[in-house]
């Protein structure tokens, strides 16, 4: 299950660079001694992000079924919005994030010394970092693992997370260079064809709940070719939300998000101009 490991790879990372950023200042600027004070950030959004997704779990069990595929086509919305704005958010940022975060420690230090006030300002930095990834990643693996039931998703989820700790560690560790530019340039252009067929599953997910019924037609026919229970079928349908007999809407919805998204994430990003003396 690539998806799932892809996309949880980047959200760790993503969070596992914040954390990585501000540990490795605070030991570069002689403050080691606080490193320990964002970990409690860290486990604070950790349990918030698992109570969540417990709670929506719950909360999707106890619907009828109609209201069930409504539930499920507003978390697979959700879930292409958060994408959306995380590739394109990372995308924005990823140049400046050192930057910011390291003047965030610097106020911190600065409003109040090395007191209480700043336990609670490094406590809040970590927290919010991993807690935006972490309640990101709710919404999107409820997503997957509606369009994808068995435990091959969530391990790959966990794969992913595992996998984003150890770069995180490698890169805080200073023993890993990696291309970051060119892994989120990659990834964001996965994610967003994931992001497509996550939003024409869910409107399928709205015409199986009673509340979609135009562009029914169906626009192909796939069964006898690539059926949905071959095990390329399958992969498809977990990756990109390919189905055998999709409608035409759900085509002209998959068809229309990549044409609206893909030329401005395609698009070369700014070129920072100097500032004149």
């Amino acid at each position: 299950m690539l998806a799932p490991l892809l996309i949880m790879l980047r959200e760790g990372l993503e969070a596992a660079l914040v954390v990585a950023i501000i540990a490795t200042y605070l030991k570069r600027t002689g403050r080691g001694a606080w490193i320990k004070t964002i970990w409690v950030g860290v486990l604070f959004a950790v349990a918030l992000s698992l109570f969540v997704g417990a709670g929506l779990q719950a909360m999707q069990a106890g619907f009828p079924q109609r209201a069930q595929e409504a539930f499920e086509a507003v978390v697979a919305f959700i879930a292409v919005g958060v994408l959306v704005w995380m590739v394109f958010w990372m995308r924005a940022a990823a140049r400046s994030i050192r930057d910011t975060l390291e003047s965030g420690v610097e106020a911190a230090f600065a409003r109040s010394g090395p007191g209480q006030g700043t336990v609670w300002a490094l406590i809040a930095m970590s927290f919010f970092a991993v807690a935006r990834e972490g309640l990101e990643s709710v919404f999107f693996l409820l997503a997957i693992f509606q369009q994808a039931p068995g435990p091959e998703a969530p391990l790959a989820a966990l794969a992913g997370i595992v996998l984003s700790i150890a770069l995180g560690w490698g890169i805080y560790a200073g023993g890993l260079r990696l291309n970051l530019r060119l892994f989120f340039r990659v990834s964001g252009l996965f994610i967003l064809f994931v992001a497509a067929g996550l939003f024409s599953g869910g409107l399928r997910s709205l015409h199986e709940a009673g509340l979609w019924n135009l562009a029914l037609t169906p626009a192909w026919d796939l069964s006898q070719v690539l059926p949905m229970s071959s095990v390329l079928g399958s992969i498809l349908a977990a990756l990109f939300g390919y189905h055998e007999t999709p409608s035409l809407g759900e085509v002209l919805a998959w068809a229309v998000f990549l044409a609206l998204t893909l030329p401005f994430f395609l698009r070369p990003a700014p070129v920072a101009q100097p500032q004149e003396a």
